[in-house]
């Protein structure tokens, strides 16, 4: 019975650490989580791949971001998307809106937004261009890029961990989410599609914390 007892002990004390650790001290249960806590607490430099899209020349990713100083909020998409992509496009919509009205109030927020396509096989500047047009994205505020090199856009993807797994129709299953990357071409933070505004307060935060 005594023995019974401590191997029941011992491997209620064994679950115990290894829960403890998997969750980050319990901080997070899901490997999406755990992902965004360790962007949070390490943030993540974005790679050297080249990306071109509507008026915007060929160069590297790092390169267009360090453009104009500003805090970019990023998400990845495809313009054959029927679902979750379209969310996005009016998630950052709205988000373009309130961009456009610090704008026009005479206020400097110092934040962008920036869709990159993980199709860049079809996706093509002139596919995103009108893409863009359907959606009345403000060159201003708005840009859209694809990685046309297929190992540099896997490259970006996995260092970002945005997942997308072709479904062999032409397709894409895919996770989503607003990407905060700083004036330093640094991922970090992570935010759901419900946290929109928590994710341009962050950023318009970061911006004005960057710009002392």
């Amino acid at each position: 019975m005594l023995r019974t007892a401590l191997l029941v002990s011992l491997l209620a004390l064994m679950g115990y650490a290894s829960a403890s650790w998997l969750t980050h001290d319990f901080q997070i249960w899901t490997a999406e989580g755990a992902r965004r806590l360790e962007v949070a607490q390490q943030p993540v430099p974005v790679p050297p791949v080249t990306v071109e899209g509507p008026g915007i020349a060929a160069q590297t990713l790092p390169a267009l971001l360090a453009q104009g100083g500003d805090v970019t909020l990023v998400d990845f998409f495809y313009t054959r998307c029927k679902t979750v992509c379209l969310s996005l496009g009016s998630n950052f919509q709205q988000l373009q809106a309130a961009l456009e009205a610090d704008r026009d109030a005479g206020t400097r927020v110092g934040v962008r937004l920036l869709s990159i396509s993980f199709d860049g096989a079809h996706d093509s500047s002139t596919v995103l261009q009108a893409y863009a047009r359907t959606l009345q994205a403000d060159p201003v505020v708005w840009n859209w890029v694809r990685v046309p090199n297929a190992s540099e856009q896997q490259w970006l993807l996995q260092r970002l961990g945005v997942v997308v797994v072709p479904d062999g129709r032409g397709d894409y299953e895919h996770n989503a989410a607003f990407l905060v990357l700083d004036t330093r071409g640094r991922l970090v933070r992570v935010f759901d599609l419900v946290e929109q505004q928590l994710a341009l307060d962050f950023a318009r935060h970061l911006a004005q914390r960057e710009s002392l």
